[in-house]
C-alpha cells in the first residue's frame, strides 16, 4: 500500500494516530530509517515540523524565498558567543526532507583517524571503514554520489587551484550525491533541476511506496513514555509559515526514533524529562565552523558558471583546516561584500569579477544546548583557542592563495577588515592582534549533543541508537556522533542512520503489523 504526504495545516481538528514506528523529523537520519523500516514491512509514521514544498516548487524559488520557506528561522538562527568566539550563522532545514535539501551535497566518508579515536578513546568499535563498508554502498548507490567532473569547475575554483599549486598544496576532485548536475550553483537552496539527490527525491519516495505516512506541519513536543518504555510523540500541528498552533497531535507507537537534528533532538530528549544520567545531553556540541575568503581579479570570472562545490584541499587536514569550493548566489554574496554607498555599490557592479573559497575548521566541540523561551534552542559556543589558530591559518593561506593566482584584492571573513591588496600586507596581520569575536563564521554540520558513548554516564544512547534511559527508543541523526569528523556530514549521518535501521529492522519484522487508525 503506498503511502502519503498530510499537510497539518489543511487538517481540522486534532490527529490521533496509531503506527509501530515513529519517526521525528525527515532529513538524512528520518528518511534512510523509515524507508529501511518500511521496505521490511512495518508501520511507519514521520513527524516533520516543516511544511511540504515539492521539488518542482522550491525549484523556482529565490534564495531568499528559499531560506524564508525552507530553512528554521528563516536562516538567521545564530550562536551565542562566549568569550572571544565569532558569532557563528547555522543553517538547517525546516521542511520534508529536512537539510538534505539545503545542502551542497558534498559526500565524504569518515576519515579512519576519527572512528580510530571514538574506537580507542570512546569505546566505540564498529565504526571503521571496513565495518561501515556495506552501509556506505547501500547510501552511496541509493543517491547516486559521483565524482564531480573537471569540467564542472567553475572558473573561481580554477583559479584558487592554480594559487594553492603555485603554494605547494594540492587540489581533489569533490563526490556528490548529484545526477545531470547542469553546474548553475543552486545546490544550497533547492535544485531548480532535481539534479542533487537529496532524500525527498530519493529515500522519502520509496518509503512513501512502501507505505509510509508523512505529516508535515506536525511539531512533536514531547515523547510519550509508560512504564519505562517510549509509547509515542506528542505535539501541535502548526500552520505552515506562520507557525500558528492549529490543533494537536498524537502518536501510538511501540519504537519512536529521534532524528530531529543536533540542535532539536537534544532538546526533545530533556523536555521528555531524559538524559539526567548523562553529563553529554545538549553539551559538546560540534559545528565544523566555515569561513569564506573572497578575492577581486581583473578580468571576468563569472563564478557561478559551474558546480556549486567541486574541489577542495586536505592538505592540513592533520591540523584540522580544510579547503572547499563554494560559491553562493550573487544576492547572497552580496551581503558579505564590504564597504558603504559608493564604495560597496562600486564592488557590487564588478561581482562578475569575485572568486571565492570557502576554510572550514575540525573543531574541539565547544557548543551547549539550552531550552529557549520559545520553540528554538539556546545555543552557546566558546571557540577553543587552538581552533581560532586553525581559522587563521587557514584564511591566510587562503587568500595567499588568491594573489598567487593574480587577485587584486582580497576580502577577509573578519568584520571591519578592508581588502587586502597585498601578500605583505596580509602576512604582517598578527592572529594576536585580530578577536576572534570579529570573525565572520557559518556552520552547516552541527553534531554531538545527544552522543553515543560505552555507558549512561558518557553518552545519551548506546552503539546502536538505544536510549540509555528507556527502551524502544532510539536516536538516528547526527546528534548522536561522539566528535566532529572534521568532513561535510550528510553521507556519514545517513550511514550510521543506515547501520542503526539494520539493527532495528532485524529487531522488528518479525513483528505482526498493527492496524492503522487516525
Amino acid at each position: 500500500m503506498s503511502g502519503e504526504i498530510i499537510q497539518g495545516r489543511s487538517v481540522e481538528g486534532d490527529l490521533e494516530l496509531r503506527a509501530q514506528v515513529c519517526i521525528v523529523g525527515s532529513g538524512a537520519g528520518g528518511a534512510v530509517v523509515a524507508k529501511t523500516l518500511s521496505e521490511a514491512g512495518l508501520d511507519v509514521i514521520v513527524i516533520e515540523e516543516g511544511g511540504h514544498t515539492p521539488p518542482e516548487v522550491y525549484g523556482k524559488y529565490r534564495p531568499t524565498e528559499t531560506l524564508r520557506n525552507l530553512a528554521r528561522e528563516g536562516g538567521t538562527a545564530v550562536t551565542m558567543a562566549l568569550g572571544d568566539s565569532p558569532l557563528i550563522a547555522i543553517l538547517q532545514g525546516r521542511t520534508v526532507g529536512g537539510s538534505s535539501v539545503l545542502t551542497g551535497g558534498v559526500c565524504f566518508r569518515i576519515p579512519e583517524s576519527v572512528t580510530h579515536r571514538w574506537a580507542t578513546e570512546h569505546g566505540l568499535p564498529g565504526f571503521s571503514e571496513k565495518e561501515l563498508e556495506a552501509c556506505y554502498a547501500e547510501v552511496e548507490r541509493e543517491v547516486h554520489v559521483e565524482t564531480v567532473p573537471e569540467h564542472m569547475r567553475s572558473k573561481s575554483t580554477v583559479l584558487f587551484g592554480e594559487g594553492m599549486e603555485k603554494l605547494g598544496y594540492g587540489m581533489k576532485p569533490l563526490r556528490r550525491n548529484t545526477k545531470g548536475c547542469c553546474g548553475c550553483s543552486r545546490c544550497n537552496f533547492g535544485c531548480p533541476h532535481q539534479a542533487k539527490l537529496s532524500v525527498d527525491l530519493t529515500y522519502l519516495r520509496k518509503a512513501l511506496q512502501h507505505g509510509t505516512r508523512i505529516y508535515a506541519d506536525c511539531r512533536a513536543d514531547e515523547l510519550l513514555i509508560e512504564n519505562g518504555r517510549a509509547a509515542g510523540v506528542v505535539g501541535r500541528l502548526v500552520d505552515g509559515p506562520t507557525g500558528h498552533v492549529r490543533g494537536k497531535f498524537r502518536v501510538h507507537a511501540d519504537t519512536v526514533v529521534v532524528c530531529a537534528g543536533s540542535l532539536h533532538t537534544p532538546l526533545l530528549l530533556m523536555r521528555s524529562g531524559l538524559g539526567k544520567r548523562s553529563e553529554v545531553l545538549g553539551r559538546r556540541l560540534t559545528l565544523h565552523p566555515a569561513s569564506r575568503v573572497a578575492a577581486f581579479f581583473d578580468t571576468e570570472v563569472k563564478g557561478w558558471q559551474g558546480a556549486l562545490q567541486s574541489t577542495y584541499c586536505d592538505d592540513l587536514e592533520d591540523e584540522g583546516i580544510t579547503f572547499t569550493s563554494v560559491y553562493a548566489p550573487l544576492n547572497i554574496l552580496a551581503a558579505a561584500v564590504p564597504g558603504v554607498g559608493s564604495a560597496h555599490h562600486e564592488r557590487i557592479r564588478k561581482m562578475g569579477q569575485l572568486a571565492v573559497f570557502g576554510v572550514m575548521v575540525h573543531d574541539q566541540g565547544g557548543g551547549s544546548i539550552y531550552k529557549g523561551f520559545g520553540r528554538e534552542p539556546f545555543v552557546t559556543y566558546r571557540m577553543a583557542k587552538e581552533d581560532k589558530h586553525k581559522l587563521f591559518r587557514g584564511v591566510k593561506i587562503a587568500a595567499e592563495a588568491f594573489f598567487a593566482a593574480g587577485a587584486r584584492e582580497v576580502l577577509l571573513p573578519f568584520y571591519g577588515f578592508e581588502p587586502v591588496k597585498s601578500v605583505d600586507e596580509l602576512r604582517a596581520l598578527d592572529p594576536r592582534t585580530v578577536p576572534a569575536r570579529l570573525g565572520e563564521c557559518a556552520a552547516f554540520h552541527p553534531l554531538g549533543s545527544a552522543r553515543m558513548g560505552s555507558d549512561a554516564y558518557h553518552g545519551v544512547v548506546d552503539p546502536n541508537g538505544q536510549s540509555y534511559d528507556v527502551e524502544g527508543l532510539y536516536v538516528a541523526d547526527g546528534s548522536l556522533f561522539p566528535t566532529s569528523i572534521g568532513v561535510n556530514s550528510q553521507l556519514p549521518i545517513m550511514t550510521v542512520a543506515t547501520r542503526i535501521a539494520w539493527g532495528l529492522r532485524e529487531k522488528l519484522a518479525s513483528k505482526a503489523p498493527v492496524s492503522v487508525a487516525s
